[in-house]
């Protein structure tokens, strides 16, 4: 037929019976990383005792706000008494529910820039249109 030898394989085939490598010497038990849990949390969560405190503050802010909205007699006061309001709710959920008092200083570092340079970038908006004019 033709004269050219088959391909020859330079890959060694393995034997029936393969013996691992190292023999197990006992239970392998797994290796847990050394975290150190202290440097990620400045102190200890709280218990829920005080997440049920902050939500009854919540209430009564919540409150305070609805009350402040029908009562009149408060007259051109009653927008500010309103976002003073709002940004203590808005300080009191970020510290606590969103774990933000508990967490590392640099994920409070960064949302604190990210949300004034939010307020600035908004305020230059309402500004360009003469919004804050009477």
């Amino acid at each position: 037929m033709s004269d050219v030898d088959p391909p020859v394989s330079t890959i060694e085939q393995p034997s029936a019976a393969v013996e691992p490598a190292v023999e197990p010497v006992g239970p392998v038990e797994p290796i847990e990383p050394e975290i150190d849990h202290d440097s990620a949390h400045e102190a200890e969560h709280p218990r829920d005792v005080l997440y049920i405190k902050v939500a009854a503050a919540l209430f009564v802010l919540t409150g305070l706000e609805v009350y402040t909205s029908y009562a009149h007699w408060l007259g051109g006061a009653f927008l500010p008494i309103l976002l003073t309001l709002m940004a203590i709710k808005f300080v009191l959920v970020v510290l606590f529910f969103m774990h933000l008092k508990f967490d590392a200083k640099i994920f409070g570092r960064l949302f604190w820039t990210g949300f004034f340079l939010a307020v600035a970038v908004y305020s230059v908006a309402l500004a360009t249109f003469h919004f804050f004019a009477s």
